[in-house]
């Protein structure tokens, strides 16, 4: 089976001569165009890093230098001590460990929930398919606000306010229907020859796909665990209002909150705060960029 799965991804990597010329011939700029463009994404680009370049300065100044030095992201003195301050003083460690707990239950469920339903979708044809993808599209159309509510009733009712389970049950709710449908568009541009090969070989339906389909789509897979890692690492609403009465429980998107106070504002812990919350969604965006890149150009093919 792993012979069909790398002759698969072998053909479906190989662009044809015909469409690598269409491509190339679209693509042809000329100089003064060219130049355009570099110097319009270099504007977009330098207003896109800046503010995080100043974030992580501010995180090593003083609190008269966060004043006193502006806009300027490069502090005239370096004071390592905000990021363990910063650590201690809002128990950045109990946050830490709580964010990484969920993130991760979430991003192992999303994923393989997704997946197996997305190739279900896209490989079985079963009474209400259409309904239930109209029912996926229709969730976007509705303001989170509205369930919160409800949903905080019925989590009380099974004794989960308060706890990370609330927060993990919910993010794997709300991230499922949405990389369904990212499985299904995937798993549809794929060949049946591949199946037809596996199934010749004497691959069940579990088999077949955890060990052929699923390993064809490591791009999607990774593109999916990094927008879900994403959005649960950052997530704030949600921990916020099912983690209120106890601190413990709380993620590092709402432990920042702890340098606000209500006369006056740690701006430098904040700033530290910030770049510690940010360093773990730029290192994995950095070992998945490669899937991520195959994906959104397969996507585009």
């Amino acid at each position: 089976m792993s012979i069909v799965a790398t002759t698969y991804n072998e053909r479906r990597k190989r662009p044809t001569h015909n469409s690598y010329n269409r491509r190339s011939s679209s693509r042809k700029q000329g100089p003064t165009s060219q130049w355009f463009t570099h110097l319009w994404l270099l504007i977009i680009g330098i207003l896109w890093v800046y503010p995080f370049l100043w974030v992580a300065g501010s995180a090593f100044k003083s609190n008269t230098g966060f004043f006193d030095e502006g806009l300027s992201f490069i502090p005239k003195e370096f004071h390592w001590e905000n990021f363990v301050n910063a650590w201690n003083e809002a128990s950045f460690g109990q946050y830490f460990f709580n964010t990484i707990v969920i993130t991760v239950l979430t991003v192992v469920a999303v994923v393989g929930l997704a997946s197996m339903a997305g190739y279900a979708l896209a490989r079985t044809a079963f009474p209400g398919k259409r309904l239930l993808l109209g029912l996926f599209a229709i969730l976007y159309f509705i303001p989170g606000g509205y369930g919160v509510v409800p949903t905080f009733d019925l989590l009380q009712r099974l004794n989960l306010i308060d706890t990370i389970w609330a927060v993990v049950i919910l993010q794997i709710a709300g991230g499922v229907p949405f990389n369904t449908i990212l499985f299904m568009g995937y798993f549809l541009t794929m060949d049946h020859e591949v199946e037809e090969a596996a199934r010749v070989d004497g691959a069940g339906f579990h088999q077949l796909f955890w060990n052929v389909m699923f390993p064809l789509a490591r791009p999607i897979a990774a593109t999916v665990a990094l927008l879900t890692f994403m959005s649960s690492w950052n997530n704030f609403q949600t921990p916020l209002i099912f983690t209120l009465g106890d601190e413990s429980q709380r993620t590092l998107a709402v432990g920042l909150y702890a340098f606000i106070g209500e006369n006056s504002t740690q701006w430098t812990y904040l700033c530290a705060g910030s770049v510690i919350t940010l360093a773990p969604i730029i290192l994995i965006y950095i070992l998945l960029q490669r899937y991520f890149v195959d994906a959104v150009s397969g996507a585009v093919k």
